[in-house]
């Protein structure tokens, strides 16, 4: 496994089909891997083709290096805040809803959600984008734990990290597809 998080370890990404045919298809298939962000996959169309779901990965981790400081804002902007009732009633993305509920986060008690309301509120106002990480590698404890630690970060580490956790979110959603290809 190569100490690779079990999660990641199982999302092989190497021989498996990558959608052709058209731009609209395309995006179609693979629009939903950012929340409310197809362009980072439309702008991986350009970099085609892609010989599988790896090599569309690594021009997807291409789109938001060479993004620009507003549109890597904007990508963590469209991501929803974690165990927020507001978002959970007004309906999250399908692929946001089932990773939030593989952490528990749709299973709080009270007291855990105002933990989880209070720590997303001070973590937007200081960096103006809520927390971002690939639930799908953390339990509710590992999320509560990062988003102290990240709290004492700056805003440019932050957006990194941000990205970086973008970056794994998308690469998990594409091996999902992948694996119903």
């Amino acid at each position: 496994m190569d100490g690779l998080h079990p999660v990641l370890a199982r999302a092989d990404l190497t021989g498996r089909p990558v959608a052709a045919g058209d731009h609209g298809r395309f995006v179609a298939v693979y629009g939903h891997l950012f929340d409310h962000s197809p362009w980072v996959v439309e702008r991986a169309w350009a970099l085609r083709p892609f010989a599988d779901a790896k090599a569309l990965h690594a021009a997807i981790l291409r789109v938001l290096a060479e993004a620009g400081e507003d549109e890597r804002l904007a990508l963590a902007r469209a991501h929803p805040e974690l165990a927020d009732k507001v978002a959970m009633a007004q309906g999250l993305t399908e692929d946001s809803a089932k990773e939030q509920a593989s952490a528990g986060l749709d299973r709080l008690s009270g007291e855990e959600y105002r933990l989880f309301h209070d720590l997303n509120r001070t973590y937007r106002e200081r960096f103006g984008f809520p927390f971002i990480i690939c639930v799908k590698l953390n339990d509710k404890a590992s999320i509560l734990a990062a988003m102290r630690r990240r709290l004492d970060h700056t805003a440019a580490q932050e957006l990194q990290q941000a990205m970086t956790q973008v970056g794994l979110i998308g690469q998990l959603r594409l091996a999902d597809i992948a694996a119903d290809a």
